[in-house]
C-alpha cells in the first residue's frame, strides 16, 4: 500500500479518487491546488501524486517540475481532458510516470498507481543497488559506451542521457535518423534500462512483409483462418507482452495496418486474424523510421493519429558525419570485434583515420563497419594502412561536387532542384524496365510503395500505363516465323504483364 497525495480544483473529482483509492488500501490526501499540494508534500512527503494539469495557480506541469526537484524519487500520474502530444512530451520529459486522458477506466487508472508504487518500493528496497548502478552507467558514459552504442561527443552524451530518461517510462517512442545510424541498438538500449528488461524484446522490420503477413506476424491467427492455419498462432505482440515490441521501418506500413496497429495502442487488445474474441497486451511500443513521418502525414500516405501516438517521445539519431570526432573510437571497437578470435592485435595508422574523418559517410556506421571489416582482413601489418580501405574512401575529395559545376550567383532553389533530379531517376528507372514498377523501385533501392509514393508525388503514374500500352503494341505486331512456336493468346500476355509490373 502507497502513500497517495490527491490534486484537482474540482471537488468532485478529489472526492471520487480519494474513496476510489482508500478503498484499495492507501493512505490519500487531497490538495485542491499546486501550491497547496507542495505545502503538503514538505510537511510530509508521499510516494506518488496523481494531479490534474490544468489548474489555476499552479499546473500539472508546473506541479511535476516542482516535486521532482524536491524529491526525486517521487512518482507524478498527471490527468487531463485536453492532451496533446507536447503536453505530454514535456511531461515525460520532467520524469512523469504516466499521462492519463480523462474520462479515465478506473480499472486502468488503479493498475497504473499499483505499477507506479511497484516502482517506489523497488527504489526504497534496492537504493544502494541503484547508486551503485549509477556509478556504472556514469563509467560507461566517460568511456562512451552504452550497450553497444559508441561515442562521446556532445549529440551522443545527450542521447544517452535521453536513454535513460525515457527508458524508465512506458510510453511509446519514435526513433528517427538515416540508415544505418543504429536505431535498433537505441531501442535494445531502451528496453535494457527498464523495468521491463527482464521480459522479452521482439523487433520485426514492417517494410519486410506484406500486407497480410504483417497482421499475422504481429497480432497472429487461429486455427482455420486461412489456408495453411493448421494451429494457434501467437503474434509478435504477444510474444512480447509485458516487454517491448521493436517495430521497424514503420513508415512501410499500408494504411490498413496503421488503422489496426492505432487500435492495439490505444485499447491495448488486439484480435488475432480470425479469431472473435479480444486479447489483452501490455507491449511497450518503440518504433523505428528513416523516413520523413511528417511529410507522409501532409501527404496522406501515414495516418497523422498515429503519428502522434507513436511519437510522444521522439528521439533523432545523429549521422556519423555530424559527430566524425566518434569515428576513432568507433574504428577502433570494429577492429578489435573483427580481430576476435583470430589472436591478431591491430592498430589504424594516422592517415587512415584521418581519411575516415574526411569521409561523408552516407551509410553512417553500419557502412565504416563494413570498411573495417574489409580491411581487417585484407591488412598484412600490425597496422590498417590507407590503402586497405575501400577505393570511395581512400580517393574521397569533398571538393570535387563543388569543381564540376558552377554555382550560379543569383543562387539556386535546392528543393525544386532535388525534386527534378528525384523525378529524372525516377522517369530513368521507369523507363528502362519498360514501366515495371517492381523492377524499377529495385533499380532505385526503394519499395514499391516508397515508389507509388514519388510516382503520385510527381504526377507521373500515368505515364506508367503509357509505357505498358506502348509495350502491349509492341509485343503485339506479328514477328512469327516459320520455325516459332504458335503465337500466345493475348489475355495471357496480358497477365503475364500484369505480373511482371508488380500489380494485382
Amino acid at each position: 500500500m502507497g502513500n497517495l497525495l490527491i490534486v484537482d480544483d474540482e471537488l468532485g473529482m478529489r472526492q471520487f479518487l480519494t474513496h476510489l483509492f482508500q478503498r484499495e488500501g492507501h493512505v490519500v490526501r487531497a490538495a485542491e491546488n499546486g501550491k497547496q499540494a507542495m505545502e503538503l508534500l514538505r510537511a510530509t512527503p508521499s510516494d506518488l501524486v496523481i494531479s490534474d494539469v490544468r489548474m489555476p495557480d499552479m499546473n500539472g506541469i508546473e506541479l511535476l517540475r516542482s516535486a521532482r526537484e524536491l524529491f526525486p524519487h517521487i512518482e507524478v500520474v498527471l490527468m487531463t481532458a485536453f492532451a496533446n502530444v507536447d503536453t505530454a512530451r514535456e511531461a515525460f520529459l520532467l520524469g512523469a510516470y504516466d499521462f492519463v486522458q480523462k474520462p479515465f477506466d478506473n480499472e486502468v487508472l488503479k493498475e497504473t498507481v499499483t505499477r507506479a508504487l511497484q516502482k517506489v518500493s523497488l527504489v526504497k528496497e534496492k537504493e544502494a543497488l541503484l547508486e551503485e548502478n549509477k556509478v556504472l552507467i556514469q563509467g560507461q558514459r566517460t568511456r562512451g559506451k552504452l550497450n553497444n552504442i559508441i561515442g562521446s561527443s556532445p549529440k551522443m552524451q545527450a542521447l544517452y542521457q535521453m536513454i535513460e530518461t525515457v527508458a524508465q517510462v512506458g510510453s511509446t517512442v519514435l526513433v528517427t535518423g538515416e540508415s544505418g545510424t543504429g536505431k535498433e541498438l537505441v531501442a535494445r538500449a531502451i528496453h535494457d534500462l527498464s523495468p521491463r528488461a527482464e521480459k522479452p524484446f521482439v523487433s520485426i522490420n514492417c517494410g519486410a512483409f506484406t500486407e497480410t503477413l504483417l497482421e499475422s506476424e504481429l497480432f497472429g491467427y487461429v486455427k482455420g483462418s486461412f489456408t495453411g492455419a493448421n494451429t494457434n498462432r501467437k503474434g509478435l505482440f504477444e510474444a512480447a507482452n509485458t516487454g517491448t515490441i521493436f517495430l521497424d521501418e514503420i513508415g512501410e506500413m499500408s494504411q490498413a495496418m496503421q488503422v489496426k496497429l492505432l487500435r492495439v495502442l490505444q485499447e491495448r487488445k488486439l484480435r488475432p486474424v480470425g479469431a472473435t474474441e479480444e486479447t489483452t497486451v501490455d507491449t511497450r511500443v518503440i518504433a523505428a523510421t528513416n523516413r520523413d513521418l511528417g511529410s507522409m502525414v501532409k501527404d496522406g500516405t501515414f495516418r497523422e493519429d498515429l503519428f502522434y501516438r507513436i511519437s510522444v517521445i521522439p528521439i533523432e539519431l545523429p549521422a556519423l558525419r555530424e559527430r566524425s570526432e566518434d569515428i576513432p573510437v568507433l574504428a577502433q571497437h570494429f577492429i578489435e570485434k573483427f580481430c576476435a578470435g583470430s589472436g591478431r592485435q591491430l592498430s589504424i595508422s594516422d592517415n587512415a583515420v584521418r581519411l575516415l574523418e574526411t569521409y561523408i559517410w552516407p551509410g553512417n556506421v553500419r557502412e565504416l563497419e563494413h570498411a573495417i571489416e574489409r580491411a581487417v582482413a585484407l591488412e598484412t601489418t600490425d597496422s590498417i594502412q590507407s590503402e586497405r580501405l575501400p577505393e570511395k574512401i581512400s580517393n574521397y575529395n569533398p571538393y570535387r561536387i563543388a569543381e564540376s559545376f558552377e554555382f550560379p550567383e543569383e543562387g539556386v532553389n535546392l528543393t525544386a532542384h532535388l525534386d527534378q533530379l528525384e523525378k529524372t531517376y525516377v522517369l530513368e528507372a521507369l523507363r528502362r524496365k519498360v514501366g515495371n514498377q517492381t523492377n524499377a523501385a529495385e533499380l532505385l533501392g526503394l519499395s514499391v510503395r516508397s515508389l507509388r509514393h514519388l510516382l503520385d508525388k510527381h504526377d507521373i503514374r500515368a505515364l506508367t500505363a503509357q509505357m505498358r500500352d506502348e509495350r502491349r503494341n509492341s509485343d503485339s505486331i506479328p514477328r512469327r516465323r516459320s520455325s516459332d512456336p504458335a503465337p500466345r493468346r493475348r489475355e495471357d500476355d496480358e497477365s503475364e504483364f500484369a505480373a511482371s509490373a508488380g500489380e494485382p
